[in-house]
Order: C-alpha cells, then structure tokens, then sequence
C-alpha cells in the first residue's frame, strides 16, 4: 500500500534553481533509498526528466506538462502522480511545480484527497534567486503566497552579494531558516521534516490505476515534434528532434543569442556527444555532459508569442547535414 511517503515541493520563481537542487540531492541520494521526483513544466514538450537525467534505477523522474498545475485533481497531475508512485514505490517523493506556477495551490490540494495519507506532506522549500533579490527584482505574487508555508529558504546564486544586502533581505523574508548558497548544493538533512502524529485513512482507490502510457514516434527522423503553448505568465515553444539528428552547438548557442528568451532547455546530440543546458534571461550557461539518449530536445519560453515559422528555420539551420537513404536513394536533410 502506498503511504504516508515523504513529499517535498521545491518551490521557486523561474530560473531560481530549483533544478539545481534537485539534482544536487540526487548526486547525494541514500544508497538504501528509492526516489521520485515529479516535475510539472510551463512547456509542452517535457525537458526536465532529460536534464535530470543520472542513469539511475534508484531514482524515477516523471514530468507533468504544460505550465502551471493550478488544479493539481486536474487528471494530467492524478494520472502522472499515480504512474510514478505505482510504478517507483518510493521512499521519497519530491515536486517541483513550474516557476510560473502556482505553488501554494499545490501545497493546499496535495494535503486534501486523494493524497492525504498516501502523501507525508513536508514544509516546503523555497529556492529564491538572491543576485535577483539583491537588485530588487520583485517575487511574483504567486511565489509571495508560497513563502507563507516555507520551512526552509534556500538563497542562491548568493556568492556575489554581501553580508549588509543579505541581513537586508532576510529581514523582509518570513521567519524561517534560510541558508545562503550557490548552485543549489544544500545537505540532505537540512530538508524540513514535519512531525506529525495523525494516521489518516488511505483510499489507494482514489488514485488512478487504469491509464495508458502515450509514447512519442518519429514518423520521419527529419521531421520535429513541434508544440507551443500561450498562457497569460508567457509562451513557450518546444521541440524535440530523431537522437539520430545532430546540432552544431556553436551554431546553436549563437541563435540563441540572438533571441530574447525568459527560459531557454536543452538537451541536445552534438557532434562531440550530448550535452545539456538550463538557461534563463538570454545568459547562456556553461554546457554539460548529458546521460540523455532518447531524443533531442528544446525548449523556449518568451515573455509575447514569437514567429514559430522564423524559430522553426533558425533551429533547422544549426543541424548537421545528415545523409538518408530512402528506396535506393541518396537524399541529405
């Protein structure tokens, strides 16, 4: 019977480094300990699983698309839910809502049915971008609302901003333990944990059993899946590529630059193997090796919705020519 497993939500404004975290307390995962991580993306294309990628049969990562999971019964969320907790068991659970969602309904509705006593709700952690904060960037209402059920404040990308601004914002931040880091690299134990006694009744009825999982075919490896999505917090273009299809990433990194992004995710096959990058702002990160090997894809989100005609042939011209044989017949793409 599943019940009363540890659940985590990391919460956090985009690109706060809410990923990062994860990640970090993966890399540190209790060899005894089974794992899932549930993350629910703006987009529609599904990036974080590939980021988060270890190779791990320890540690199972589902995503939940499309932006913001206002309604956390809506059946995406119960359907991907139960799939991971079915199929992982685990002994932790942890959710990373979009950073243009809406984490404080999530908190609300995981503590109700049908989560209640299959879920071991924890405070939640709230990572926030302390170089943001420092130069007075507002939190969006939605994740000054979260900050209430905080247990723990995770300050990073704190490494550039002196000791008088951080006393500064802690006095404007609730009453709780912050920690001031970089690259999201908190100890496992500093996770709040609540103490509760109250056994709840668990109706693992309640959850969803009977669901086909939709796989994803390439009828043609030359062609993309291609999917957007326009909310009233921004649009987003995703696309995912044949692992057969290689980028030029330098050519990939210089378009772009010459775009004007919120969020920029990839994962990409290069030409020197497969690499990884979260970005956000139009400041492009460092690249990373990548375990992904599925597919290729990309993701975008803009503040207004763009020319997906202009973004689809800029994209095109930072592949690899590639030569297929169909019926005989030499062809390049």
């Amino acid at each position: 019977m599943l019940q009363n497993i540890p659940t985590h939500v990391i919460a956090g404004p985009l690109g706060a480094g809410k990923t990062s975290l994860i990640q970090h307390l993966m890399a540190h995962k209790p060899p005894h300990e089974r794992w899932a991580v549930l993350v629910n993306e703006f987009g529609q294309i599904g990036l974080d699983a590939a980021l988060m990628s270890q190779g791990s049969d320890d540690i199972a990562i589902t995503e939940v698309a499309g932006g913001c999971v206002c309604c956390v019964n809506g059946a995406p969320f119960q359907i991907g839910l139960s799939r991971l907790l079915r199929k992982s068991r685990p002994d932790r659970l942890f959710i990373e809502p979009s950073g243009l969602g809406h984490p404080a309904q999530i908190l609300k509705q995981l503590g109700e049915a049908p989560w209640l006593g299959v879920l071991a709700l924890q405070p939640c952690v709230m990572v926030l971008d302390a170089q943001a904060m420092a130069q007075g960037k507002p939190l969006p209402k939605t994740q000054q609302e979260a900050l209430k059920s905080a247990g723990l404040l995770v300050m990073n990308k704190s490494n550039s901003v002196p000791n008088e601004q951080r006393e500064q914002i802690a006095c404007s931040l609730p009453k709780c333990p912050v920690l001031w880091v970089e690259h999201g690299r908190i100890p496992l134990n500093t996770l709040p944990a609540a103490h509760m006694n109250i056994s709840h009744a668990v109706d693992n009825s309640l959850i969803y059993k009977d669901f086909n999982h939709i796989g994803s075919v390439f009828s043609d490896p030359r062609t993309p899946m291609v999917m957007t999505q326009h909310q009233p917090e921004g649009w987003s273009a995703g696309w995912r590529w044949h692992p057969s299809r290689q980028f030029d990433l330098d050519l990939l990194q210089q378009w772009l630059e010459s775009l004007d992004w919120q969020r920029a995710k990839l994962v990409i096959h290069g030409s020197a193997g497969w690499f990884s990058n979260n970005s956000v702002d139009n400041s492009i990160a460092q690249w990373k090796s990548s375990e992904w090997r599925k597919d290729s894809r990309l993701e975008l989100i803009f503040a207004q919705p763009q020319d997906l005609d202009a973004l689809q042939s800029g994209l095109e011209n930072c592949l690899l020519k590639e030569v297929f044989r169909v019926a005989g017949l030499c062809c390049e793409a």
